[in-house]
Parts: C-alpha cells; sequence; structure tokens
C-alpha cells in the first residue's frame, strides 16, 4: 500500500518512507492512498495478535511487512483493560498500564521498533523531533532511550506540564534531550512542523516525527479500540460507543478509521478542556485555530489540532457530513475539579484531568437523553491520575499510588534546557546537536 499527502502535492510512498519521513513533504499529513477493505477480526486474541491482524493491510507489500508481529508484539506488551464504571452500562479502557502511565507508550513504542528496523547499517543518526503538551515526550523518550542510531530532541512548554511530567521528560539523559519553550504547545508544534519542512537543515540533520502526525503512532493506536470494541460485542452483542479526550485528535483519529475499516465502534464523541476549536467547529461554526489558553488538562491544550487535517481528507472535506457525524464538548477547570472530587466521593473513581473531562462529557450525554440508558459507551482514560497528583490528591484528599514503573522514573535526575519559542534558536541546537 501507498500513502499519499492530505495536501496532494507530494508523490506517493511507501509506509517505511512515511513512518521515516513523519511529515509529508508539502507539509500535507499522510494518509492512505486508498482505505483497506474491512477486516474481519477475531475477539478473544490478544491485543498484539489483534493489533497484527488490523494493520496487516496496511504494511501489505512494504519492507516492514515481516516484521510486523515482532513489532506489534514488542510494542504491545502490556494490557489495556476494559472496566466497569460506576453508572449504568459505563465503562472505562485503562491505557495508562504502559511505562510511561500514558495512552501514548502504545503508539511510541510501535514507532520505535519500526524505526530501529529502517535505520540499521544507516551511517547516521536519525533525530525524531517532538513536541508534547504533556505526555507524548515521556512516551517517546522512553520508547527510544538508548535505542541505536536515533536520537530525541522533545520541546514542551515551560510550565504548562505537571511537575511529574517535566521530570519524565529530562530524567533519561543518553539520546534523549529535553528543551523547555518559553511558549505555548502550538508553539512547539509550530517549530516541529517547521524543522522537519526544512529540506536544508534535513540534508544535514535527518529527522522524523514522534507527534501523531506519524503514522507510526496513529495506526497502531486503532489496535485497543479494536481489541475493546470486539471483546465488548462478544460478551453484551453490541457496538461500544466511546467519549475520548482529545487534544491533537490522534487517538480519536485511530479510533475513526479503526470504525471505517469495520471494527464494531458506536458514536464516537470528542471531549475537549476550554480549548474549544473542536467544539465549536462541530456546533456550526468555522474551524478557525487559536492560541491555546492553559488548562489543568494540559495535555489537551491545543488551539491547532494537526489531526483535523486527516479528519477532513476522511470526509473528503465535506464539512456538513463531518458535523453530522460527531459531537464535541468542552469542559472548564472548574467542572474538571468537581468531576474528580464527586465521583472520588460518590464512587471511589480516582481519574486524571483528561479522564474526567471525558467522564463529565459521558455525563452530560446520559443527562440529556443522547446516550440512552440501554447504550453502552466507554471512556478513554488516557493517563494515569497519578501523573497529575498537585490537582488530584488535594481534590480526593488522599495520596494517589505511583505506579512502579513511574516511580523508578521519579528517581532519576532531571534536566532540562531553556528554549525560546523561536525556530532560529531550534534550527541552532539541531545543527549543534548533529556536529
Amino acid at each position: 500500500m501507498n500513502f499519499i499527502s492530505t495536501r496532494n502535492a507530494s508523490p506517493p510512498a511507501t509506509l517505511s518512507q512515511a513512518i521515516a519521513a513523519g511529515l509529508a513533504p508539502d507539509g500535507g499529513l499522510y494518509v492512505p492512498q486508498q482505505m483497506p477493505a474491512a477486516r474481519t477480526l477475531r475477539a478473544g486474541d490478544s491485543l498484539a495478535a489483534t493489533a497484527t491482524e488490523l494493520l496487516q493491510p496496511f504494511f501489505a507489500g512494504d519492507g516492514l511487512e515481516a516484521a510486523l508481529p515482532s513489532i506489534c508484539a514488542q510494542a504491545f506488551d502490556f494490557p489495556a483493560p476494559l472496566q466497569p464504571l460506576a453508572t449504568g452500562n459505563d465503562h472505562v479502557l485503562e491505557l495508562f498500564q504502559g511505562p510511561t502511565a500514558a495512552f501514548k507508550d502504545f503508539g511510541a513504542r510501535f514507532l520505535a521498533a519500526s524505526l530501529s528496523r529502517l535505520r540499521a547499517g544507516q551511517e547516521r543518526p536519525l533525530t525524531i523531533i517532538v513536541a508534547t503538551s504533556g505526555d507524548t515526550g515521556a512516551a517517546v523518550a522512553a520508547a527510544f532511550h538508548n535505542q541505536p542510531n536515533l536520537q530525541v530532541v522533545v520541546l514542551y512548554p515551560d510550565g504548562r506540564v505537571s511537575p511529574r511530567q517535566a521530570h519524565q521528560l529530562g530524567c533519561l539523559g543518553g539520546n534523549i534531550r529535553a528543551l523547555r519553550v518559553a511558549g505555548s504547545f502550538d508553539d512547539c508544534q509550530a517549530m516541529a512542523k517547521q524543522a522537519l519542512n526544512d529540506a536544508e537543515l534535513q540534508a544535514q540533520v535527518p529527522m522524523s516525527s514522534a507527534n501523531s502526525i506519524s503514522l507510526g503512532r496513529l495506526l497502531p493506536q486503532m489496535s485497543y479500540y479494536a481489541h475493546a470494541a470486539l471483546s465488548h460485542q462478544a460478551a453484551y452483542g453490541t457496538p461500544l460507543n466511546f467519549v475520548i479526550p482529545t487534544g491533537n485528535l490522534g487517538n480519536a483519529m485511530a479510533a475513526v478509521i479503526a470504525r471505517a475499516l469495520g471494527v464494531p465502534l458506536g458514536r464516537i464523541v470528542l471531549a475537549t478542556n476550554a480549548n474549544r476549536v473542536l467544539p465549536d467547529y462541530f456546533n456550526g461554526g468555522a474551524y478557525a485555530p487559536t492560541a491555546s489558553v492553559a488548562t489543568l488538562a494540559n495535555a489537551m491544550d491545543v488551539g491547532a489540532p494537526s489531526n483535523f487535517e486527516r479528519l477532513r481528507w476522511l470526509y473528503a472535506g465535506d464539512d456538513a457530513a463531518l458535523r453530522a457525524a460527531f459531537v464535541s464538548r468542552s469542559v472548564d477547570d472548574a467542572t474538571i475539579r468537581d468531576t474528580i472530587a464527586r465521583r472520588f466521593r460518590d464512587h471511589g473513581e480516582v481519574f486524571c484531568p483528561h479522564t474526567a473531562t471525558a467522564v463529565q462529557v459521558l455525563e452530560q450525554l446520559r443527562a440529556s437523553g443522547e446516550a440512552a440508558a440501554e447504550t453502552h459507551w466507554v471512556v478513554a482514560a488516557t493517563a494515569h491520575p497519578a501523573k497529575f497528583e498537585s490537582v488530584v490528591e488535594p481534590l480526593i484528599g488522599r495520596e494517589v499510588p505511583v505506579p512502579p514503573a513511574l516511580a523508578e522514573l521519579l528517581k532519576r535526575p532531571a534536566h532540562a534546557d531553556p528554549c525560546p519559542p523561536d525556530y532560529a534558536a531550534l534550527r541552532e541546537t539541531l545543527l549543534a546537536g548533529a556536529g
């Protein structure tokens, strides 16, 4: 299978080429030249086996095809359990069981496993440049740490990630470098994209992306949605509806593609924080990227969601059809706080701010009747609450136990270099690192 740019101004690329490049030469995002036919998948398979079967058409004919089962086994070696919530037919999909306690571990480890094979025997290292609003950078850093012929530069907005997130970004060292940018996530994302589009720089410093613009991160994220939906349908005979907390739209886009491949996903609802670009669009307004605002759910502090370009491509630019297909709701900080405190008080449930945002949106859907009582819904739990102890613990009145893998990372010393929100400064840093 070949892949084309959402902007239709770049030649088709193989999967390996698209993964290695990250961004298409015209600045667009890679998408399949044609969507594969619907897949026949089995409930009861392991997560790695489901991933292998689901991803096979995208790898068909590519140099990585033979390695796909081993890549999936390497990336999907921890669970994504579907757990019941206290209310009705509601569930939570725990995507935070990996080494950095966030859903992004799945895609980051898959991408690292793919690129390590693609870069074997290359003379110059590949620099992975990643902008993060919190969890992406930590997952990428952990996945790529000590991988030969690969190095990572992480850009994050200084003061806009949680203390534990910041620690994870700067604690590995070696082939991982963290830059704390005096700006917003959107500044970080714009700088990363500019670097990837800088042909002169690329000639001196070969680069790729590990943000959700990368197919190597986006496609494997379909797997846990498929695994959960298949298991649920086998048990209950009904499709599973999802509320997904989203910022850059990569995680939700993976669910959308999985549904397009015939996976029994029902409705997909997009939950956001006070950054309202998506809710405003789906409520009938123009798509109008804007400066992001800082919130408790910082990983969703995105004012220009990159994967909207892919979503629009999937619907052939038909805004009416796209708006008819999705609901998006915004939740402010006060309501996030209330949801965390109330769900713990009433049900003993502990959520990170992002998961709480989605739980609140599901509560709204239930209360309004948009989600009928007999329908089954699941919230994508994107991060462990221990990563946001400064927010969660005062609201629930107790400590949140830290998962062992995260505890080990927090024991390491951490360092991040300051960087202005200026592309010239980033470019200079990248060139110096290649010297």
